[in-house]
Protein backbone atom coordinates (compact mmCIF):
# COMPACT_ATOMS: atom_id res chain seq x y z
CA UNK A 1 0.00 0.00 0.00
CA UNK A 2 0.92 3.40 -0.96
CA UNK A 3 1.64 5.93 1.74
CA UNK A 4 1.78 9.03 -0.67
CA UNK A 5 -2.01 10.30 -1.70
CA UNK A 6 -3.21 7.74 0.74
CA UNK A 7 -6.15 8.50 3.63
CA UNK A 8 -5.43 7.45 7.24
CA UNK A 9 -7.54 7.26 10.55
CA UNK A 10 -5.89 7.07 14.22
CA UNK A 11 -7.41 6.86 17.10
CA UNK A 12 -5.28 8.17 19.75
CA UNK A 13 -4.37 10.20 16.95
CA UNK A 14 -3.16 13.49 19.40
CA UNK A 15 -0.54 12.49 21.80
CA UNK A 16 2.12 8.89 22.53
CA UNK A 17 1.90 6.48 20.05
CA UNK A 18 -1.00 7.22 17.68
CA UNK A 19 0.75 11.12 17.77
CA UNK A 20 4.21 10.24 16.39
CA UNK A 21 1.78 7.81 13.87
CA UNK A 22 0.08 10.45 12.78
CA UNK A 23 2.93 12.73 12.09
CA UNK A 24 4.93 10.55 10.20
CA UNK A 25 1.92 9.49 8.33
CA UNK A 26 2.01 12.95 7.54
CA UNK A 27 5.23 13.52 6.34
CA UNK A 28 5.26 10.46 4.37
CA UNK A 29 1.90 12.12 2.07
CA UNK A 30 -0.96 10.67 3.88
CA UNK A 31 -3.90 12.81 4.47
CA UNK A 32 -4.49 12.06 8.39
CA UNK A 33 -7.60 12.16 10.51
CA UNK A 34 -6.90 12.23 14.44
CA UNK A 35 -9.46 10.82 16.76
CA UNK A 36 -9.47 11.56 19.89
CA UNK A 37 -11.04 13.18 23.05
CA UNK A 38 -8.53 15.70 23.92
CA UNK A 39 -9.73 18.93 21.84
CA UNK A 40 -6.86 21.10 22.85
CA UNK A 41 -4.27 18.98 21.96
CA UNK A 42 -5.90 17.68 18.49
CA UNK A 43 -6.09 21.69 17.75
CA UNK A 44 -2.05 22.20 18.39
CA UNK A 45 -1.58 18.71 16.47
CA UNK A 46 -3.61 20.12 13.31
CA UNK A 47 -1.73 23.64 13.68
CA UNK A 48 1.66 21.90 13.74
CA UNK A 49 1.10 19.84 10.84
CA UNK A 50 -1.19 21.91 8.27
CA UNK A 51 -4.79 21.51 8.09
CA UNK A 52 -4.36 21.21 4.20
CA UNK A 53 -4.23 17.50 5.00
CA UNK A 54 -4.52 16.70 8.32
CA UNK A 55 -8.26 16.90 10.59
CA UNK A 56 -9.18 16.49 14.33
CA UNK A 57 -12.34 14.78 15.14
CA UNK A 58 -13.53 14.17 18.46
CA UNK A 59 -14.56 10.91 19.33
CA UNK A 60 -15.09 8.24 21.76
CA UNK A 61 -13.46 4.79 19.74
CA UNK A 62 -16.83 3.14 22.36
CA UNK A 63 -19.55 5.19 20.04
CA UNK A 64 -20.65 4.04 16.78
CA UNK A 65 -22.04 7.27 16.42
CA UNK A 66 -19.15 9.53 16.65
CA UNK A 67 -16.77 7.05 15.26
CA UNK A 68 -18.71 6.77 12.06
CA UNK A 69 -18.72 10.36 12.07
CA UNK A 70 -15.18 10.29 12.32
CA UNK A 71 -15.14 7.48 9.31
CA UNK A 72 -17.28 9.88 7.41
CA UNK A 73 -15.35 12.72 7.93
CA UNK A 74 -12.39 10.61 6.32
CA UNK A 75 -14.11 9.91 3.29
CA UNK A 76 -15.63 13.29 2.55
CA UNK A 77 -12.08 14.99 3.12
CA UNK A 78 -9.86 12.64 1.48
CA UNK A 79 -12.58 11.13 -0.98
CA UNK A 80 -11.26 7.60 0.84
CA UNK A 81 -9.46 5.59 3.41
CA UNK A 82 -7.01 3.35 2.81
CA UNK A 83 -4.99 3.30 6.78
CA UNK A 84 -6.40 2.14 10.21
CA UNK A 85 -4.72 2.23 13.13
CA UNK A 86 -6.37 1.72 16.68
CA UNK A 87 -4.05 3.31 19.27
CA UNK A 88 -6.52 4.91 21.79
CA UNK A 89 -6.16 2.71 24.53
CA UNK A 90 -6.17 3.26 28.63
CA UNK A 91 -4.10 1.37 31.15
CA UNK A 92 -5.91 1.53 34.11
CA UNK A 93 -4.47 -1.57 36.98
CA UNK A 94 -6.49 -2.81 39.96
CA UNK A 95 -6.14 -6.13 41.85
CA UNK A 96 -8.89 -8.45 40.99
CA UNK A 97 -9.41 -9.11 45.18
CA UNK A 98 -7.88 -6.03 46.57
CA UNK A 99 -7.96 -4.41 50.34
CA UNK A 100 -11.08 -3.01 49.65
CA UNK A 101 -12.53 -6.16 48.58
CA UNK A 102 -13.60 -7.59 44.85
CA UNK A 103 -12.67 -4.94 41.97
CA UNK A 104 -15.10 -3.04 40.93
CA UNK A 105 -17.02 -5.04 37.69
CA UNK A 106 -17.62 -1.21 36.10
CA UNK A 107 -13.54 -0.89 36.53
CA UNK A 108 -13.02 -4.44 34.22
CA UNK A 109 -15.38 -3.38 32.03
CA UNK A 110 -14.66 0.39 31.35
CA UNK A 111 -10.92 -0.94 30.52
CA UNK A 112 -12.47 -4.00 27.62
CA UNK A 113 -14.92 -1.53 26.13
CA UNK A 114 -12.17 1.25 25.20
CA UNK A 115 -9.49 -0.78 24.38
CA UNK A 116 -10.78 -3.61 22.67
CA UNK A 117 -14.32 -3.00 21.98
CA UNK A 118 -13.26 0.28 20.67
CA UNK A 119 -10.55 -1.50 18.38
CA UNK A 120 -13.52 -3.68 16.99
CA UNK A 121 -15.61 -0.56 16.79
CA UNK A 122 -13.44 1.36 14.29
CA UNK A 123 -12.45 -1.76 12.30
CA UNK A 124 -15.93 -2.67 11.70
CA UNK A 125 -16.80 0.97 10.57
CA UNK A 126 -13.62 1.57 8.55
CA UNK A 127 -14.36 -2.11 6.68
CA UNK A 128 -17.01 -0.93 4.86
CA UNK A 129 -15.45 2.45 2.81
CA UNK A 130 -12.11 0.78 2.42
CA UNK A 131 -13.85 -2.38 0.86
CA UNK A 132 -15.16 -0.01 -1.77
CA UNK A 133 -11.75 1.42 -2.69
CA UNK A 134 -10.23 0.80 -5.83
CA UNK A 135 -7.79 -2.51 -5.60
CA UNK A 136 -3.76 -2.02 -6.69
CA UNK A 137 -2.08 -4.15 -8.46
CA UNK A 138 -1.72 -6.81 -5.47
CA UNK A 139 -5.88 -5.92 -5.20
CA UNK A 140 -5.07 -4.27 -2.08
CA UNK A 141 -7.71 -1.99 -0.78
CA UNK A 142 -7.16 -0.92 3.00
CA UNK A 143 -4.96 -1.57 5.58
CA UNK A 144 -5.43 -1.66 9.62
CA UNK A 145 -3.50 -1.88 12.18
CA UNK A 146 -4.22 -2.62 15.34
CA UNK A 147 -2.32 -1.92 19.31
CA UNK A 148 -2.18 -4.60 21.65
CA UNK A 149 0.76 -4.75 23.90
CA UNK A 150 3.35 -7.34 25.71
CA UNK A 151 0.47 -7.71 28.58
CA UNK A 152 -1.30 -9.73 26.42
CA UNK A 153 1.24 -12.76 26.76
CA UNK A 154 2.70 -11.49 30.20
CA UNK A 155 0.23 -9.36 32.01
CA UNK A 156 1.17 -8.36 35.78
CA UNK A 157 -0.10 -8.58 38.87
CA UNK A 158 -2.95 -5.95 38.90
CA UNK A 159 -3.44 -5.97 34.79
CA UNK A 160 -6.38 -8.21 34.67
CA UNK A 161 -8.64 -5.69 32.72
CA UNK A 162 -5.46 -4.74 30.74
CA UNK A 163 -3.79 -8.27 29.79
CA UNK A 164 -7.82 -9.34 28.73
CA UNK A 165 -8.47 -6.63 26.52
CA UNK A 166 -4.97 -6.64 24.35
CA UNK A 167 -5.65 -10.12 24.77
CA UNK A 168 -8.72 -9.72 22.79
CA UNK A 169 -6.74 -7.79 20.59
CA UNK A 170 -4.35 -10.41 19.74
CA UNK A 171 -7.08 -12.78 19.45
CA UNK A 172 -8.76 -11.57 16.98
CA UNK A 173 -6.20 -9.98 14.41
CA UNK A 174 -6.38 -13.72 12.63
CA UNK A 175 -9.77 -13.98 12.22
CA UNK A 176 -10.33 -10.97 10.78
CA UNK A 177 -7.41 -10.85 8.59
CA UNK A 178 -8.51 -13.63 6.83
CA UNK A 179 -12.30 -12.68 6.66
CA UNK A 180 -10.85 -9.16 5.13
CA UNK A 181 -8.88 -11.35 2.96
CA UNK A 182 -12.19 -11.39 0.12
CA UNK A 183 -12.21 -7.11 0.15
CA UNK A 184 -7.62 -6.84 0.02
CA UNK A 185 -7.92 -5.38 3.40
CA UNK A 186 -4.99 -6.67 5.61
CA UNK A 187 -4.99 -6.66 9.53
CA UNK A 188 -2.08 -6.40 11.69
CA UNK A 189 -1.50 -5.63 15.26
CA UNK A 190 2.21 -4.46 17.25
CA UNK A 191 2.06 -5.38 21.16
CA UNK A 192 4.56 -2.51 22.50
CA UNK A 193 6.65 -2.84 25.49
CA UNK A 194 7.70 -0.02 27.74
CA UNK A 195 7.18 3.22 25.48
CA UNK A 196 8.12 6.78 26.57
CA UNK A 197 4.27 7.82 26.71
CA UNK A 198 3.01 11.32 28.46
CA UNK A 199 1.44 8.24 30.72
CA UNK A 200 5.32 7.41 32.07
CA UNK A 201 6.05 10.85 31.23
CA UNK A 202 3.85 11.66 34.26
CA UNK A 203 5.98 9.30 36.65
CA UNK A 204 8.98 9.80 38.39
CA UNK A 205 12.51 9.81 36.68
CA UNK A 206 13.52 6.66 39.25
CA UNK A 207 10.94 4.30 38.39
CA UNK A 208 11.17 5.61 34.69
CA UNK A 209 14.67 4.26 34.75
CA UNK A 210 13.84 1.40 37.04
CA UNK A 211 11.35 0.29 33.90
CA UNK A 212 14.22 1.33 31.46
CA UNK A 213 16.36 -1.41 33.20
CA UNK A 214 13.76 -4.01 32.73
CA UNK A 215 14.05 -4.17 28.83
CA UNK A 216 17.40 -6.58 27.68
CA UNK A 217 18.50 -4.33 24.72
CA UNK A 218 18.45 -1.14 23.74
CA UNK A 219 18.48 -0.47 27.86
CA UNK A 220 15.81 2.61 27.34
CA UNK A 221 12.01 3.13 27.03
CA UNK A 222 10.84 2.37 23.73
CA UNK A 223 10.76 5.87 21.52
CA UNK A 224 7.13 6.62 19.91
CA UNK A 225 8.68 7.10 16.83
CA UNK A 226 9.90 3.63 16.76
CA UNK A 227 6.25 2.70 16.98
CA UNK A 228 5.32 4.98 13.91
CA UNK A 229 8.32 3.56 11.88
CA UNK A 230 7.08 -0.32 12.15
CA UNK A 231 3.44 1.30 11.30
CA UNK A 232 4.70 2.55 8.02
CA UNK A 233 6.58 -0.55 7.69
CA UNK A 234 3.44 -2.93 7.88
CA UNK A 235 1.50 -0.27 5.47
CA UNK A 236 4.33 -0.59 2.86
CA UNK A 237 4.82 -4.76 2.96
CA UNK A 238 2.38 -6.43 1.40
CA UNK A 239 3.10 -9.98 2.70
CA UNK A 240 2.89 -8.56 6.54
CA UNK A 241 -0.76 -9.62 7.22
CA UNK A 242 -2.99 -11.34 10.29
CA UNK A 243 0.24 -11.56 12.86
CA UNK A 244 1.59 -9.61 15.72
CA UNK A 245 4.30 -8.03 15.97
CA UNK A 246 6.36 -7.76 19.46
CA UNK A 247 8.10 -4.33 19.78
CA UNK A 248 9.51 -4.56 23.03
CA UNK A 249 13.46 -4.86 23.17
CA UNK A 250 13.26 -8.46 24.30
CA UNK A 251 11.62 -7.93 27.46
CA UNK A 252 9.27 -10.37 29.40
CA UNK A 253 7.48 -8.81 32.33
CA UNK A 254 7.78 -10.00 35.76
CA UNK A 255 4.78 -10.69 37.60
CA UNK A 256 5.26 -7.18 39.56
Amino acid sequence: MDIKGSAALITGGVSGLGGATARALHAAGAGVVMVDLNDELGAAAVEEVGEDRAVYVHGDVRSEQEMAAAVATATTKFGSLQIVVNCAGIGHSARVLGRQGPMEFDFFKNVVEVNLIGTFNTIRLAAQPMAENTPNEDGERGVIVNTASVAAYEGQIGQAPYSASKGGIVGMTLPIAREFAQHGIRVMTIAPGIFDTPLLGRMPEEIRQSLADQVPFPRRLGRPEEFADLVLHIIVSPMLNGETIRLDGSIRMAPR
